[in-house]
């Protein structure tokens, strides 16, 4: 009992962390190139995403964000 109370909180704690200094860690990852070049790729490929990036950037008419 004592040992799943103990992953419990652990979990509970490292999802605190994680959650307060979400943005840190998010720039920590994205500060190398060849993890941005892999979330920007992984964004990317997403159909939906990639129709309405390139009709704001190209001006493909109005946006419907």
């Amino acid at each position: 009992m004592s040992r799943m109370l103990t992953s419990i909180l652990m979990i509970g704690s490292i999802g605190y962390f994680v959650f307060r200094y979400r943005y840190r860690l998010i720039n920590v990852l994205l500060g190398s190139s060849w993890m941005r070049r892999i979330a920007v790729g992984s964004i990317m490929s997403l159909p939906g995403v990639k129709r309405k990036m390139m009709q704001s950037v190209l001006g493909g008419g109005p946006s419907e964000w």
